[in-house]
């Protein structure tokens, strides 16, 4: 059974920093596609952010690019996501997930996911 668990969230003021965890088990801990979505208040969830596991290789939505960095600890089997310079829109609920099909991209369809974590960032 795959478990993803998020962590870190939390309220903060535009232009400061988060960083988001997400410990897994229950599948195999290298090769992997895993990535993180943003779910706003009242609008759709949205891919932000993936890595593949296995070379490091990572994909970025424009709106997060030189602010949000994705990287995964395989020893610690934790994904985490380091978030600067936060805006007000970035506000909302943050997912990891886990891919098991060939292809690694923020916006690719993803199989398994974590219960969430919440981020408010006031201006």
């Amino acid at each position: 059974q795959v478990i993803l668990v998020e962590s870190g969230g939390g309220s903060v003021q535009a232009g400061g920093s988060l960083r988001l965890s997400c410990t897994g088990s229950g599948y195999r801990q290298n090769h992997n596609c895993m990535g993180w979505f943003h779910l706003p208040p009242g609008k759709g969830r949205d891919g932000i952010a993936s890595i593949y596991t296995g070379d490091g290789s990572t994909d970025y939505r424009d709106s997060v690019k030189g602010r949000f960095t994705v990287s995964h600890d395989s020893a610690k089997n934790t994904l985490y996501l380091e978030m600067n310079y936060l805006k007000p829109e970035d506000s909302g609920n943050y997912y990891c997930a886990l891919r098991e099909r060939p292809g690694c991209k923020y916006n690719a369809a993803f199989s398994f996911w974590g219960q969430g974590t919440q981020v408010t960032v006031s201006s």
